[in-house]
């Protein structure tokens, strides 16, 4: 298995994500779309950090449950009912994501969106991964 993170110069730096990626393996893994639900079905955190953090937690547990790593995500959407409360939040879910899921980043997209499946919910994200 293995992957290449594309970044072209002709492009614009990424920040927290690589342009493309070249994924090569055998099992291909979608991973459902994940709020700040704990094991319970309660939501954790009031904020957009602490959201994200659970969020995360929650894709990259999925992830693990399917044999695979941070490091094989080659896609992860983010889904932000308030885009401008993100952008401003960059840094600190940039720090989450590195405490979580390292350094290597996948291709990203962030989506804002009217709301999510539970109401209070402020993020969700999913994702896919391929494994060797």
């Amino acid at each position: 298995m293995s992957l290449e993170r594309i970044n072209p110069e002709e492009l614009s730096p990424p920040t927290g994500f690589s342009h493309a990626v070249v994924a090569s393996g055998s099992r291909l893994v979608a991973l459902a779309g994940q709020t700040a639900l704990d094991g319970e079905g309660e939501l954790v955190g009031t904020t957009l950090v602490e959201q994200f953090e659970q969020a995360l937690g929650n894709l990259l547990g999925a992830l693990a449950a399917a044999g695979g790593t941070p490091d094989r995500l080659v896609r992860v959407t983010v889904y932000a009912v308030d885009v401008a409360d993100y952008r401003r939040h960059a840094a600190e879910l940039g720090r989450v994501w590195r405490k979580l899921a390292g350094r290597d980043y996948p291709a990203m997209a962030v989506l804002g969106i009217v709301r999510l499946w539970d109401a209070q919910a402020l993020v969700e994200l999913d994702g896919l991964a391929v494994l060797d």
